[in-house]
């Protein structure tokens, strides 16, 4: 492979793409006495948001004040699906639309969270577009609200998905992404981030356990599943190690991980997510592995974190085919139907600052 062709990673032309910025602040005593009650404060923010929000351009924004988590995918139609952590957002941004305030009646929340959904097409290039929208968006709001000094968190999302055996089903057409770092190409775009940025960059791969790879592991009365699993993590160990990736984990415990910085924040795990936690400072560090023996689970979830040395001034192109050479190793060790599985491959670029 020549050394330009080695700067990009080949991907399917159907590869989704989705963007999107939250911004959030306590819902402190001080704050919440401005108000007659604490459905007056929800009411009067999220109409608030909503007005400014039109005023720069924002059309698919979401007030929540219910503590949960968003989570944002791609899909035809728009629709949300509560759990008891997880906000979850499906939607086209070619077409879809809303302003919505999620909330429970008599539910203080601990934080005021506003949900920015990219809209329109190529999100990518427009990433930049969008996320000056969103602090012009604040420099408008802050001083509209009932207390100063209001401490803005900033938390902007990317990633990109597609089938890792997209080929297999027939869609041969690929394009050639840099993948470039999200200040870098911020920076060239004249959106101006301040210098203590948090930024994270990662995959995470999700293999349907169907019956084909039951059959492959299991035995008939198979009821500890330990043994199963530490052959598929010690496999993919493995094969990530044959590439020079260090920053990998497994999760088999039917919780969904959720990847952060563990040099800025504290890690805690929850009855939905798996906490995953890696310095991109740190050298070799050591594998991570989460799973219940006594239950099998749907989905084998992976996930590959980008260390410091990942990027480049090209972008983290090299990174993702280290990681889809990896994958192809690995997933020749198990019996896939390449032809109808889907395995889903996401890369996640995070940004996050205080606001100034």
């Amino acid at each position: 492979m020549s050394v330009s062709r080695q700067k990009k990673v080949y991907l399917p032309t159907a590869t989704r793409k989705n963007q999107y910025i939250t911004i959030g602040f306590p819902l402190t005593d001080e704050y919440l006495n401005a108000y007659s009650s604490l459905e007056s404060c929800y009411d009067s923010f999220s109409k608030l948001v909503y007005q400014l929000a039109e005023k720069h351009e924002l059309y698919n924004v979401h007030v929540v004040a219910t503590d949960k988590l968003p989570m944002v995918r791609f899909h035809s139609e728009a629709y949300c699906l509560n759990s008891n952590e997880q906000l979850r957002f499906f939607y086209n941004p070619a077409h879809h639309e809303a302003n919505r305030l999620h909330s429970i009646p008599g539910f203080r929340a601990r934080k005021l969270r506003i949900v920015f959904l990219a809209t329109g097409n190529d999100l990518r290039s427009n990433a930049a577009n969008f996320h000056s929208k969103i602090q012009q968006f604040i420099t408008d709001l802050t001083p509209l609200l009932p207390v100063k000094d209001v401490p803005i968190k900033i938390r902007d999302h990317q990633h990109i998905s597609y089938d890792f055996f997209a080929k297999a089903k027939g869609l041969k057409e690929t394009y050639g992404y840099k993948l470039r770092a999200v200040d870098s190409r911020y920076q060239r775009r004249h959106c101006q981030l301040p210098e203590n940025v948090s930024t994270l960059n990662y995959v995470t791969i999700n293999i349907p356990v169907d019956r084909r790879i039951k059959k492959q592991l299991l035995a008939n009365d198979t009821v500890d599943f330990g043994s199963v699993y530490q052959t598929v993590y010690d496999k993919f160990i493995q094969a990530t190690k044959s590439k020079q990736l260090s920053r990998v984990a497994m999760v088999a415990n039917g919780k969904l991980p959720l990847v952060r910085n563990s040099k800025y924040e504290q890690l805690t795990s929850t009855d939905e997510f798996q906490m995953i936690g890696f310095d991109p400072h740190a050298q070799s560090p050591e594998p991570i592995g989460h799973w219940d023996s006594n239950k099998l689970v749907d989905v084998f979830r992976f996930v590959i974190v980008a260390g410091k040395s990942d990027e480049t001034d090209e972008g983290y192109g090299r990174f993702m085919n280290q990681v889809e050479d990896a994958l192809r190793t690995f997933t020749q060790e198990f019996d896939i139907d390449k032809e109808h599985v889907d395995v889903i491959l996401r890369f996640h670029q995070h940004i996050s600052y205080k606001a100034q």
